[in-house]
């Protein structure tokens, strides 16, 4: 298990393929374990695709101290930095897209291409989730187990019609989700971070070419963030999914990866 001293923690990472760097960025509570296998295979025959698990989550240390998105972002290019890798692609997820900001405005030198997954610019222009979902983010945890949790915010993440006719792709979701899963007081930790990040009169500075892609019925970061960075973005395309929530890459792998190799050729 290949870990590297970057700042203050070690930072667990995988290195998958050949070719041009293309590095991926979890969310919340999120770690290597929840891409999807097929997802990885198929953007690896492409690229050199570097995974790893941001400070708190899954084998990366986990300090119990103030988190923040430019914490994680120079995280995020120490570990490049550390692995001689100049510039890259970069993918931010959920969470991961406002640390993959916080890298193409405060390290431009870094960024090839960007692609923003379910992500949003944060503060008084984004649109918010409902006060249900919120609820599903911050519930008292104690006594439950892994499981337990995440079995409680699969509406959060998946379509309802999604939960009830795919079995088997959210056994095996939760299956991985489960491997390492994240201690509570990284958890709080990354929440406080999310709810101080704010991009939006930044938007404008990025200047790499940009993807954005949403789902249509994403309940956790509404897909009109995605609208908000398109329109403040300089030359983002957007992409939105119809019949696709907030977990996109257990719901259609493969055409994620299709769409994310079209963009980056």
């Amino acid at each position: 298990m290949p870990k590297i001293r970057v700042n203050d923690i070690n930072i667990y990472y995988e290195i998958h393929g050949d070719g041009f760097p293309f590095l991926l960025i979890r969310g919340l509570s999120s770690d290597v374990y929840r891409w999807p296998s097929s997802f990885v295979k198929d953007i690896s025959i492409k690229f050199k695709v570097i995974l790893f698990d941001n400070r708190g989550a899954g084998r990366t240390d986990k300090p119990d101290i103030e988190y923040s998105m430019k914490m994680m972002a120079a995280d995020t290019v120490g570990l490049l930095n550390a692995l001689n890798i100049g510039k890259a692609n970069i993918l931010g997820y959920s969470m991961g897209g406002s640390i993959a900001q916080e890298i193409v405005l405060n390290y431009p030198e870094k960024v090839n291409k960007l692609i923003l997954c379910g992500a949003g610019s944060g503060g008084p222009y984004a649109k918010a989730a409902t006060e249900e979902v919120i609820n599903l983010l911050t519930f008292d945890r104690k006594g439950m187990t892994p499981e337990q949790v995440l079995r409680k915010t699969l509406p959060i993440l998946f379509p309802e019609n999604f939960i009830k006719s795919h079995p088997e792709e959210i056994d095996e979701y939760i299956r991985r989700s489960t491997l390492a899963p994240i201690p509570a007081h990284s958890y709080q930790r990354q929440l406080g971070a999310i709810s101080r990040f704010e991009s939006y009169s930044r938007l404008k500075n990025i200047d790499p070419p940009t993807l954005i892609i949403s789902g249509k019925k994403d309940v956790l970061v509404p897909c009109q963030n995605s609208e908000i960075l398109a329109e403040n973005i300089p030359g983002a395309q957007l992409t939105l999914f119809d019949e696709v929530g907030h977990a996109m890459f257990t719901q259609n792998p493969i055409l994620l990866a299709k769409t994310i190799i079209d963009f980056l050729r």
